[in-house]
């Protein structure tokens, strides 16, 4: 009869696993990184769900939005640590970013709009705003708007219908007539792919 793990041992096990799953992440396997996110989404969604009970309507996006940001970093991640604690600090950075934006008194310059995360909705503080801030996020808009249209038409409609017409998940699978995962793989991919056209080109002004 074979031995049972102790605590300590189920746990080293996980940290090699997941070394191995980063190591192929990070040389572009998204396999690996999907296999990551099956793991550990569950418990990135309930400290997200936590820290944002006063938004229900933005979690999904939130979760999401925390794993493009690790697929996007996961070159720079520290073995020396844990890959849930490298996601709940992500995460938790996320939406305490999110939280104060929505704090900030704001106005929209123009749509659809961009922030640094690759959700197409972007608004800036009004007591900063002057002509040429206005002009350059107008410029802003437009480079989105462009990278919006180069998407592939399933993943542009599914952008379009969420940011614009303000649809959530089960609505735009409703009305596309497509299961519920496949919307929310749609979204996955199509910020990660704004996200990598727009980024170094778009400047967030919270920064």
């Amino acid at each position: 009869m074979a031995s049972t793990l102790t605590k300590e041992e189920r746990q080293q096990q996980s940290r090699e696993n997941d070394a191995e799953l980063i190591r192929r992440a990070a040389a572009g396997e998204q396999s690996a990184f999907r296999t990551l996110e099956k793991k550990y989404r569950t418990a990135i969604t309930s400290l997200i769900r936590r820290m944002m009970h006063s938004h229900p309507n933005d979690i999904e996006d939130l979760v999401q939005e925390t794993f493009i940001k690790a697929f996007q970093a996961i070159g720079n991640f520290n073995n020396e640590y844990a890959f849930s604690t490298w996601l709940y600090k992500i995460a938790s950075n996320h939406c305490i970013d999110f939280l104060r934006k929505k704090r900030l008194k704001t106005f929209s310059i123009d749509q659809p709009l961009e922030t640094k995360d690759g959700a197409v909705e972007y608004e800036i503080y009004d007591d900063s705003a002057t002509p040429d801030m206005e002009l350059h996020s107008r410029e802003r808009a437009a480079l989105i708007r462009a990278a919006i249209e180069e998407l592939p038409e399933k993943y542009r409609q599914v952008i379009h219908m969420r940011h614009e017409e303000d649809l959530d998940y089960q609505e735009i699978a409703d009305k596309l007539e497509i299961p519920l995962g496949t919307v929310k793989a749609h979204l996955f991919r199509a910020r990660a792919m704004l996200y990598k056209k727009l980024k170094g080109e778009v400047v967030n002004f919270y920064e």
